[in-house]
């Protein structure tokens, strides 16, 4: 058992990063563009990467909104893609797009601000959205010709025909009450393939049961019921990208078993892998995890958030009690599924203790990954409002507001320890020596987790080069084929096993 007092024994050394990774590319004094008509520009701004993490969980896979808005583009509307990070520089300009729309995060929004201005003083029509619009839209409204409020899928093909029209307006409505089935899929022919581990980001479900308090979920004004689409529409995107492996960006893919039950049932036939996020009671049915495992999924992210029972009630997420992870870790690993689980730091139970209790308790388990989290306020949540009214934020510099620094002042250390905190369970995490006790059981499956591992974790000072060179997914791509040959290998012995009728009545309760 590691001494609590361990973290705060010596200082931690500065953690290296390049420039490239910490400061958005120059936008150029250039003069007015002639602008092209029905020609518009998605951007995915740039964000300084956190030096304690790894680096190239930036390009495991691509987010899902642009893409999406590509997909209802007008057909005689021309479109282009760019994301910043992946560090070619800024946005092109020459012929300057008649319209530019661009997501907006609360750690990025300076940055897109930057963006949105720089376009528009040289004619272009700029279009925000994305959750920090939704919360803080009058803060937005300076920066842009219209805001999409909601969802946007809905609202980018209105916004275009206004845009022709000359009628453009400055702020579009959109709910998330409509039929999921009747989104069509990510246009991900404008993604760079060889920049992500895999571009085949799927989404089945939106909305997830948990409200958590400080979830972006629970933003003042945004309602997200749980929708499902149709398995088999799922299961096409997969084919159709021709990728082997998937990553689903559910907000928690198995909110509802008997939906899980059914996309499993289809994806099974593909022979292809992927991983998901869903929470820890998805474990309260054994034979779904069996299925999940005979359908292809190799990980799974999971939001433990904290080992404290009062913690988690105090953020009012539902979940299994924390005595009880342990159990239902080990019957994920026993059907061959690999565990990231994320905890959330700096909680008002949290003591200076936690660090070195929570790190032995991810070696204890065996967690093959791990990623951590400053409690952060987002603003609009119940958790901003709460530590608002107490006098707790300490500022509102939204580029600090990346889960990676202390904005508001903790109950029971200083923010000062909760980062000191924060940057030692990371460097602990990535140790040669807690990589080597996380190892998995299986002796088989320790070469692939080991190059994985210390790709992930030990190459920062190598993936801003991967990113740069476009080799992300060459260099990702054999250990990804060996993964998924050995899941085929272990899925047809699992398959052949006896029937797992024994496993009926074993279903426990979440314990809420």
């Amino acid at each position: 058992m590691t001494d609590p007092n361990e973290p705060f024994l010596r200082p931690l050394g500065k953690r290296w990063i390049p420039p490239e990774m910490l400061y958005a590319p120059a936008l150029k004094d250039e003069p007015v563009e002639q602008v092209e008509p029905r020609y518009s520009l998605l951007i995915n701004p740039f964000y300084p990467k956190d030096p304690n993490a790894s680096f190239g969980k930036h390009v495991l896979t691509p987010t899902l909104a642009l893409t999406s808005f590509a997909a209802t583009t007008p057909s005689n509307w021309r479109v282009e893609y760019w994301d910043e990070n992946l560090l070619h520089g800024a946005p092109p300009y020459r012929p300057m797009p008649q319209v530019v729309g661009i997501t907006v995060h609360l750690t990025f929004a300076k940055r897109a601000y930057q963006l949105a201005d720089w376009y528009r003083a040289r004619r272009s029509k700029v279009v925000l959205g994305g959750l920090h619009v939704l919360s803080c839209p009058d803060e937005c409204a300076s920066h842009a010709d219209a805001l999409a409020l909601g969802n946007g899928v809905q609202l980018w093909p209105r916004i275009l025909r206004d845009v022709e029209r000359g009628s453009l307006q400055p702020r579009y409505f959109a709910t998330y009450e409509n039929d999921y089935n009747d989104e069509p899929p990510p246009r991900r022919c404008l993604l760079p393939r060889r920049s992500f581990l895999t571009t085949t980001s799927l989404i089945a479900t939106r909305g997830c049961h948990n409200r958590c308090g400080f979830c972006y979920l629970a933003t003042d004004g945004l309602r997200m019921p749980y929708r499902m689409r149709h398995p088999q529409q799922v299961a096409s995107e997969f084919l159709d990208s021709n990728q082997p492996y998937a990553v689903f960006i559910d907000n928690n893919l198995g909110s509802r078993r008997d939906y899980l039950h059914a996309l499993c049932a289809t994806l099974r036939p593909l022979n292809k892998i992927w991983s998901a996020a869903v929470t820890i009671d998805v474990t309260d049915d054994p034979i779904l995890i069996r299925n999940m495992a005979l359908a292809g999924c190799t990980g799974v992210f999971i939001g433990f958030e904290s080992l404290s029972d009062d913690n988690l009630a105090d953020a009012h997420k539902k979940t299994p009690k924390t005595s009880d992870y342990a159990r239902r870790v080990r019957l994920l690993h026993d059907y061959g599924i690999q565990v990231n689980g994320s905890f959330v730091l700096g909680f008002d139970h949290d003591r200076k203790d936690v660090f070195a209790r929570t790190a032995d308790w991810i070696e204890e388990n065996r967690l093959e990954c791990a990623t951590f989290h400053i409690l952060t306020p987002y603003p609009a949540t119940p958790l901003f409002r709460r530590l608002e009214a107490e006098g707790r934020l300490l500022h509102r510099d939204w580029t600090l507001y990346d889960t990676g620094h202390a904005v508001f002042r903790p109950s029971q250390m200083s923010p000062e320890e909760l980062e000191h905190g924060y940057a030692w369970i990371y460097q602990r995490l990535f140790s040669h020596a807690s990589i080597w006790r996380r190892r998995p059981e299986q002796w088989q499956a320790v070469p692939v987790y080991l190059a994985m591992s210390y790709l992930y974790k030990r190459s920062n000072r190598l993936w801003h080069l991967l990113i740069k060179q476009d080799l992300v997914n060459p260099v990702w791509k054999p250990l990804v084929e060996m993964t998924r040959w050995r899941h085929l290998h272990y899925r047809r012995r699992l398959a052949a096993r006896e029937s797992v009728s024994s496993l009926s009545g074993q279903i426990v309760s979440a314990g809420v």
